[in-house]
């Protein structure tokens, strides 16, 4: 697939004031990130007058149902292909191994509130998580992205889905994400386009709390976040090392939710919506916050 590339510039910060801060993998070997101060978001703006037709700028980022993929194999092709690149996320990142995880399975939580990777479900056709990592050098620890692109069977599949994700911190509040790391605490809040802090895409999820790791002292404070757009949901995450001041951590998180934003637009622009247009994405009430986190 050729590399496509939209010009993107509040349409980060409408992803950062989602509630995208840094945290940590849900279904594979995670360590601690940093956390960078949260953006408030505002309150979501007028509608558009219904005499008005909407702009490119006033659409959510989504994928039409009758253009997404409709068997396993065509959504296996389809994330596979999406043009998700190291630097997308900022200089020096390159390919983790393993990079790819299989696309036929994804992470499930389970009765004891723990992460496993199970088959696909018949309401999901392929679900493909990228890793990426920034190497860690003077005293400063590496930093590791995972992206999930998951193609359900339907739009009303891809809503269940989030409403599963958002019960599941009400569930689960404290979580095993594998032998050594967990997350305590946990709640979830869900918007949808045009409200509050997204104004990005169809539906946006982030869960918050805290990160810990076995045998390490302290916490560090943990979000996570996933969007839909139609039939299609976009998870995120990244862990930040120790040693990195909050500055830093605020540039990196940016950068990091630039890349997210890169492959939401893709998407979009897959489908033929062009909500982003040729210029920037820009909703009232959006504002910049920070970071984010990986994916089911």
């Amino acid at each position: 697939m050729a590399e496509w590339r939209p010009v993107l510039t509040v349409v980060t910060a409408a992803l950062l004031s989602a509630g995208c801060t840094s945290g940590a993998e849900k279904d594979s070997g995670s360590g601690p990130s940093a956390s960078t101060a949260r953006g408030s978001g505002g309150s979501a703006g007028p509608a558009p007058s219904p005499s008005t037709a909407p702009t490119a700028e006033d659409k959510a980022y989504t994928m039409a149902e009758d253009r997404a993929p409709k068997t396993r194999s065509a959504a296996v092709a389809f994330v596979r292909g999406l043009s998700t690149r190291p630097d997308n996320f900022g200089s020096g990142f390159r390919k983790a191994q393993p990079y790819e995880s299989d696309p036929t399975e994804w992470a499930v939580l389970d009765e004891d509130c723990v992460w496993q990777r199970r088959p696909l479900p018949k309401t999901a056709l392929a679900s493909l998580t990228r890793r990426f990592t920034l190497p860690g050098s003077g005293g400063k620890g590496p930093v590791q992205v995972s992206l999930t692109v998951t193609v359900h069977q339907d739009t009303l599949a891809a809503r269940r889905d989030m409403a599963v994700s958002l019960g599941e911190a009400l569930r689960c509040p404290d979580q095993r994400l594998n032998a050594t790391d967990r997350v305590r605490g946990l709640y979830s809040r869900a918007d949808p386009f045009g409200e509050a802090r997204n104004g990005v895409t169809d539906d946006d999820l982030i869960e918050s709390g805290k990160y810990l790791v076995d045998g390490a002292r302290g916490s560090l404070p943990f979000d996570w976040f996933k969007y839909r757009l139609g039939p299609v949901t976009v998870a995120a995450t990244d862990r930040i090392g120790a040693g990195h001041t909050a500055e830093e951590a605020s540039r990196i998180a940016s950068d990091v939710a630039q890349g997210v934003a890169y492959t939401a637009a893709e998407i979009d622009h897959i489908g033929g919506n062009g909500a982003g247009g040729t210029g920037s994405k820009s909703h009232p009430g959006t504002r910049a916050g920070d970071g984010t986190e990986e994916a089911r």
